[in-house]
Parts: structure tokens; sequence; C-alpha cells
């Protein structure tokens, strides 16, 4: 979870990290939390964990690595792969980072202010991964081959998202996801 998501006045006023993760944990079941920083105010979500990391099964986290040095996420994705690198899972193993890198181009017919061009928010559903694409094919395909090693037991399709990326969102935060019972 990101700090400046879960514990900002926007949405949790005047609760605590322990307060929270306390309530979380009963909630939902959770035996372990993992902060990331996140970045408040830059983002319409100020940073949304789901932006930069996901658990894609025990274990095995998909990070997302900016590569452009002028944006305010630069920084930012490498301290969360510095935290997630010293962490363990809810039993005290390592875990794996899986890292996929941001393109450097993208689509730009929407315009590229909110654009979010992360790999990590891909979509899971019945045997399949749909995946962003964004115009980067060097990088598209890199972030590809890279899910298809984790996820070997599925088709990964990847499709244009600019729409729904220019409005600062991925293809998971335009679906309803329904667990698998």
């Amino acid at each position: 979870m990101t700090e400046s998501c879960i514990l900002n006045d926007n949405r949790n006023p005047g609760r605590h990290k322990q307060e929270v993760e306390s309530e979380l944990k009963q909630l939902l079941g959770l035996e372990k939390i993992i902060w990331l920083k996140g970045i408040k105010g830059k983002d319409i979500t100020d940073g949304h964990t789901d932006f930069y990391a996901r658990f894609a099964k025990p274990g095995i986290v998909i990070v997302s690595r900016d590569m452009d040095k002028k944006s305010y996420d630069y920084e930012i994705t490498r301290k969360s792969i510095e935290i997630l690198q010293s962490s363990t899972d809810a039993k005290g193993n390592p875990l794996e980072l899986v890292i996929l890198d941001t393109p450097w181009d993208i689509n730009t017919k929407y315009g590229t202010k909110d654009f979010a061009a992360v790999f990590v928010g891909y979509y899971v559903c019945n045997g399949a991964i749909i995946m962003q694409k964004f115009g980067d094919k060097k990088m598209d395909h890199a972030a590809k081959i890279k899910l298809e090693k984790v996820f070997s037991n599925h088709h990964i399709e990847q499709i244009s998202i600019d729409g729904i990326a220019s409005g600062g969102g991925s293809i998971h935060c335009a679906t309803q996801q329904v667990p698998k019972v």
C-alpha cells in the first residue's frame, strides 16, 4: 500500500498507519502490509499502489520503474524497488521482483498531462492477461515477455489504452474483477 494514498486525509482523515493496518488486516484477513511511499498531489490518485507494484503470485511482485529522469515518479519508483527488495512475505521469505520499465514513446493523441504509462495495471482473467501497450515497440514487447514468464499458463494480449491512460488510469481501473470461487 502507499502511504500517500491510504494515509491521506482526503481518504482516511486523522487515521494513523497502525490504526489503518489493524483495520485492514481484520477486514481483509491480511497478515502483513508492505508500505510504499507514493506521492501526494501529483496524480489523481495520490499514488495508488497499483501504479507502482502488485503481487502476481505469492512472493512475486511486479514493479514499475519510471525511466524518465524528469518524471516525479523517477525517484519514487526506485524507492519502491528498494523497499520491496528489503521486504519479505508474511512467512519471512524474500520477494522476487519483476521490474517493468516504463515506455519512452507513448501514443499522444489524447494528450500527456495525466498519462499513466505503466505496465503494472494489467487485467487478469480466465486463462489470459490483458495488458497495455503504449506505442513504444521495444518497451511494450519487453514488458510482455516478462509477464509471459510470470504468467506462463496465460495468453498475454496487449491492447492500446490511450484513452484510459490519458485520464491517469490503466486497464484494471476500467474493469471489475470478480475472483474465481
